[in-house]
């Protein structure tokens, strides 16, 4: 399998609404960062705001997890939210290992 395209993320990246705004994180240049490696795609994202409300950081940080995980070739993503008082519970609870099926 060869490398993931930056197009296929940037367009899975513009289905991703900010919940209050009701406009795509692309459209808001929310992402500061995203490296690809092989199968593998991490990203790095601001919030409009540092005190954006919790529940909504968690929600934006989850969408582009999933965005990035529906991406044809990407087999490992990690999310980092930047910037934000809970960036770091944020960025724990999304990048949690999910256990394996038994």
């Amino acid at each position: 399998m060869g490398q993931v395209e930056q197009s296929a993320i940037d367009e899975a990246m513009a289905k991703i609404m900010d919940p209050e705004l009701g406009r795509p994180i692309t459209d808001l240049r929310l992402i500061d960062r995203t490296t690809v490696s092989g199968g593998s795609v991490e990203l790095e994202f601001h919030l409009t705001a540092p005190f954006c409300p919790p529940m909504f950081a968690l929600k934006i940080a989850s969408d582009i997890k999933a965005g990035l995980l529906s991406v044809p070739g990407v087999t490992g993503a990690k999310v980092t939210l930047r910037g934000h008082y809970l960036a770091e519970a944020v960025n724990k609870q999304v990048n949690k290992a999910v256990p394996s099926p038994a």
